[in-house]
């Protein structure tokens, strides 16, 4: 059956295109079209009055385990994830088992993301088995299909290493995604350094193992000419060496996810692994400072950071238990929040979530200009729900946001015209 549809009374939001108005949107074979009046009469519709139509959501930043821990999640699982949450493409990082570091990995990743719900866009790793030492080749990966590299999960501690990757990345037109972290300083910590941790008995990490790293990346990325894009930014140090880089003109972007403009170090109380990140949840006033990013465009984009992990990993003591939370099903929620508290406009949390995340990877999508696939995201913003275990759609359930009530769906969720996920009465 064609893809075709006419998507009607929605409020269309198109900051590409500088759209934001109530009309309708037209698809004619998985693309979108300008005009009616070559649809055919088997054209389906959708009624989206109440509810914003916009380019497809876009995370640039989760792990979907395979190859190598399927048990957590897999491509499949977690594409169904992305759709259920409104995502119509995800980037996938490369600390798999193994690692995304050849052109075998990123081959096994597109083969299996074609079973899937959503685009995958693979990034592999800035250095071979991400052991920091040698650079992978980023020639061969690209051509196999990724568009980015990092070593993520892990910083690249060497400088001369970091400085020849924005080099080369740069040659072959890959954005490269750094892991801000001083192991030096983070080493053994399991939380935010600070009153919280001391009254929990737990060993923290300093805001400062995260900023001094991003202060490094900016000055290679400022001493060779070449962009480097800071991966989920916590701390105000941090938003504030970034606002002050991008002053000057330095080529620096950064995401930062909602776990961090959402939650705070108190949410650990209780020795709650499914609060356990890294970086780890800071402080009230870093969360206010990573607002305060968001709104004035120091920070780019919002990213997941999904991190499925089992009972296994999470359900251990708090020094022994793993590292990150599933975020692609709350990630909208969580977000339009900021804009029932004015911290984004409507079309401001569209640029956070599709466009920039778009030019940032350099791939398609970000729009709803005529003549592109029909990668498009129809959201409720009033609609609330009780997210609970059993709705679920990932394989694990690692959330913080377990029981929360929250505002704001996708209903509908269509890659390329087919629909990925679309919500029912029951759901």
């Amino acid at each position: 059956m064609a893809n075709d549809w006419r998507i009607r009374n929605g409020r269309i939001i198109d900051p590409v295109n500088g759209i934001d108005r109530v009309g309708d949107l037209f698809v004619r074979d998985g693309v979108l079209v300008e005009s009616p009046r070559d649809l055919p009469d088997s054209t389906r519709e959708v009624d989206a009055s109440g509810c914003w139509v916009v380019p497809g959501l876009i995370d640039m930043h989760v792990h979907l385990r395979e190859p190598g821990e399927e048990y957590k999640e897999d491509i499949v699982s977690g594409t169904r994830a992305a759709a259920a949450g409104g995502f119509t493409a995800v980037a996938c990082m490369p600390n798999t088992r193994p690692v995304n570091d050849c052109r075998s990995v990123t081959a096994l990743i597109l083969e299996r993301a074609r079973e899937g719900f959503a685009r995958v866009y693979p990034v592999g790793t800035i250095s071979r088995q991400s052991g920091g030492e040698t650079l992978a080749d980023f020639g061969e990966m690209r051509d196999a299909g990724v568009v980015a590299v990092s070593d993520d999960g892990l910083p690249v501690w060497n400088s001369q290493l970091m400085r020849r990757a924005l080099e080369y990345a740069g040659d072959f037109g890959l954005a490269v995604i750094s892991h801000s972290e001083e192991p030096s300083l983070s080493r053994h910590g399991v939380m935010n350094e600070g009153k919280v941790a001391t009254r929990l008995g737990l060993r923290g990490i300093p805001t400062a193992a995260e900023s001094i790293m991003v202060y490094r990346e900016i000055a290679l990325a400022e001493y060779t000419g070449r962009p480097v894009h800071i991966a989920h930014v916590s701390a105000a140090m941090s938003v504030d060496l970034i606002r002050r880089a991008k002053e000057r003109g330095v080529p620096v972007t950064a995401e930062t996810t909602p776990h961090y403009f959402t939650l705070t170090e108190e949410a650990v109380e209780g020795y709650n692994t499914n609060a356990k990140m890294n970086p780890p949840l800071r402080t009230e006033e870093d969360r206010q400072s990573i607002c305060a990013g968001l709104a004035d465009g120091t920070l780019d984009a919002i990213a997941t950071d999904h991190a499925p992990h089992s009972r296994l990993e999470k359900e251990v003591e708090f020094d022994l238990a793993a590292n990150g939370i599933i975020g692609l099903e709350t990630s909208l929620p969580l977000s339009l929040a900021l804009v029932r508290d004015g911290v984004l406009d409507p079309v401001g949390l569209v640029q956070c979530m599709s466009v920039r995340p778009a030019a940032i990877l350099g791939v398609p999508g970000g729009s709803l200009s005529p003549g592109e696939p029909a990668d498009i995201t129809v959201i409720d913003p009033e609609l609330s729900f009780d997210y609970t275990e059993d709705m679920v759609v990932s394989k694990s359930s690692n959330s913080p946001f377990l029981d929360w009530r929250l505002q704001g769906r996708a209903v509908l969720t269509m890659v390329g015209g087919r629909v990925t996920f679309e919500l029912r009465a029951t759901d």
